[in-house]
């Protein structure tokens, strides 16, 4: 009854909309599917708000009417100590809203998958024997897989996550693949001042499944600072093993007939500042524009790894195991020496148990993953691991424009603006699925109801920071994430809400949304810049994105827990080929860069085994 009082307070419901009295029930399945601590937070919040009615009014939120109702959250909303909080719970209940109030498109023709050899774990044998066994099935995971399989080894990969096939994509709402797709329901956070959400997937094929398809370059300058202040020499090959990912993930240009118009709008709005943009490179050939990249691809065009890596790694011979948690990595240390890789321990969702022993283990569960493997495995001992934290911080800008926008018709992550781009800043016109926006409506009550009802006129801005390396990652059995936001990329999050409302403002745009609680709205490029005075970073409605640098490489002993060439330091055996690698923030959405590195890595292996083998027989 708290949350059905709430929904129908917030969203101003009045018995007069069939879609409203089906919100709860959706707020109730979403609530449902995440972690424990983050449906408690939700549900005291809930009651607070509940028991703050009663003290206005003597009744619980479900009892009173409309009016009553909406004086009570408008006495609430006034306190401005309170916003915060108050706009925390206004994120699922919109999520939910959106969902129920936007009929689902109709499900598209999927087209049949690649085949992939997935065995569930619970179909696995308790003892088996590999070559190598991969620990992740996302871009690293993958390609490592696939180089591999194809150098005749015998691989296996184990994936936490399940198999979802393109046509599941289609048969369910999005929010309600939302939580099946992503670690945590979605609602992965990092701990400091400001908390930010920090999304990862968890499926075979991992974030891939769920990204925006954006497939940006290794800049060069970044190459070259890899290189030189790191040490990570791999980084000289990257050239020509981007231009062997781009060509497996089929990235090209995205056309303007598919853009969408909140991408169009922002190519208008650059062009009239005389900015440089132009519409992103994507792994997408044949996009329909469903704006469901977040959630899956209904239909096939985005080339995750499951549809573009994985199923020529299985075609050479490797297996998937899918619902598998590796515990730990065995180890032998019967020889003297550093340990060598024995093989890995894996749980099955029964709690039982399955081990693979192998000479080969390579680490691509993600870079908020791996260190608390390592740790598990007593491979936590270097001073570094978890360490050098970089996650790309992130905010949202929504210019509200005379005509429909509809942003979710069209490409999900549409137009990059780089103008800014040398300073650290990257805008991309990023809209969302109905129900999945990040952006946070202004309002309570009839007001918010008149914001979600206008929601088709909104163009969506998004931009993300190149940061400084300023969190870790804690933890053994759970990992626990610290970021703290340097004050150097807080005042690069205020320039970039300023250069996003330009854009809009430019394009036409007769009203900028901030999401912020206390400054939500601005009419002029001078208002925006007296709001933005008024106001802190950590007031922005900030996420962060694409986690980096836990287990960097690199040449210096002290400072990179793996060697210049991926492999751990301190342990034979054991090779790194997910993002935790990259040495620092690469500063562009990071796939191509992740996929290059487990691709020079894993080649530098093969190479090297081979040299051995060939010494060893002369």
């Amino acid at each position: 009854m708290t949350a059905r009082g709430l929904v129908a307070a917030l969203l101003a419901d009045t018995g007069d909309e069939e879609w409203l009295a089906r919100v709860p029930g959706r707020l109730d399945t979403f609530l449902s599917a995440l972690p424990g601590p983050v449906r408690a937070g939700v549900h005291a919040a809930a009651t607070a708000v509940d028991a703050y009615a009663v003290l206005h009014s003597g009744r619980r939120l479900a009892a009173l009417t409309p009016d009553e109702r909406e004086t009570v959250l408008n006495s609430l909303a006034a306190r401005p100590g309170l916003l915060p909080a108050l706009d925390l719970l206004k994120v699922p209940v919109l999520l939910a809203a959106a969902t129920e109030r936007t009929p689902a498109p109709r499900a598209p023709v999927a087209p049949d998958d690649p085949p992939l050899d997935c065995i569930p774990a619970a179909e696995w044998p308790a003892r088996a024997t590999a070559d190598a066994v991969v620990v992740g099935s996302g871009a690293g995971g993958a390609v490592a897989a696939r180089t591999l399989a194809r150098a005749g080894l015998a691989v296996v990969v184990l994936e936490e996550g399940e198999h979802h096939t393109t046509a599941s994509f289609g048969r369910r709402a999005p929010l309600d693949r939302f939580t099946d797709l992503y670690r945590d329901g979605g609602a992965t956070a990092t701990l400091g001042n400001p908390p930010l959400l920090l999304p990862v997937g968890r499926a075979v094929g991992g974030t891939t499944v769920v990204n925006s398809g954006t497939c940006y370059r290794t800049p060069d300058q970044v190459l070259a600072r890899w290189s030189s202040r790191h040490g990570f020499h791999l980084a000289d090959g990257f050239p020509a093993r981007l231009d062997e990912i781009e060509s497996t993930l089929r990235v090209a240009t995205q056309p303007l007939d598919v853009l969408g118009t909140n991408g169009l709008l922002a190519l208008a709005g650059a062009e009239r500042l005389g900015w440089r943009a132009g519409p992103l490179r994507r792994n997408a050939p044949g996009c329909k524009g469903s704006c469901q990249c977040v959630v899956g691809c209904p239909t096939g065009a985005k080339q995750s790894v499951q549809l573009s890596v994985l199923p020529d790694a299985c075609a050479h011979g490797a297996r998937i195991v899918t619902g598998a948690r590796v515990q730990r990595i065995l180890l032998d240390h019967d020889h003297p020496g550093p340990p060598r890789a024995a093989g890995i321990l894996a749980r099955r969702a029964d709690g039982s148990e399955l081990e693979i022993l192998s000479p080969l283990v390579v680490t691509a569960a993600g870079a908020l993953q791996t260190p608390p493997l390592l740790r598990r495995s007593g491979l936590g001992g270097h001073p570094r691991l978890g360490r050098n934290l970089s996650v790309h911080p992130a905010t949202s800008v929504a210019g509200r424009f005379t005509e429909p926008v509809t942003s979710w018709a069209g490409v999900l992550q549409s137009t990059g603006v780089e103008e800014l781009h040398d300073r650290g800043i990257l805008i991309e016109a990023t809209a969302s699925p109905p129900g999945m926006s990040s952006f946070v409506l202004p309002g309570v009550g009839r007001s918010l109801r008149r914001e979600l009802e206008g929601a088709d006129r909104l163009a969506i801005l998004g931009a993300m920071i190149a940061d400084r390396p300023a969190g870790r990652v804690l933890g053994r059995d759970r990992t626990l994430v610290r970021y703290r936001l340097d004050p150097r990329d807080g005042a690069r999050l205020m320039t970039a809400v300023r250069a996003m409302g330009r854009i809009l403002f430019a394009a036409g745009a007769h009203e900028v949304l901030t999401g912020v609680p206390r400054a939500p709205r601005a009419r002029t490029l001078a208002e925006l810049d007296a709001l933005l005075t008024r106001i802190t970073p950590r007031e922005l409605h900030l996420s962060a994105f694409h986690p980096t640098g836990t287990v960097a490489a690199g040449s210096d002993p002290q400072r990179a827990p793996a060697d210049a060439e991926g492999r751990l330091r301190g342990v034979d055996g054991v090779l790194v080929t997910d993002a935790s690698v990259l040495p620092g923030c690469p500063g562009v959405n990071p796939q191509l860069s992740i996929m290059a590195a487990a691709l020079a890595v894993t080649e530098n292996y093969l190479e090297g085994a081979s040299s051995n083998r060939t010494s060893t027989a002369a």
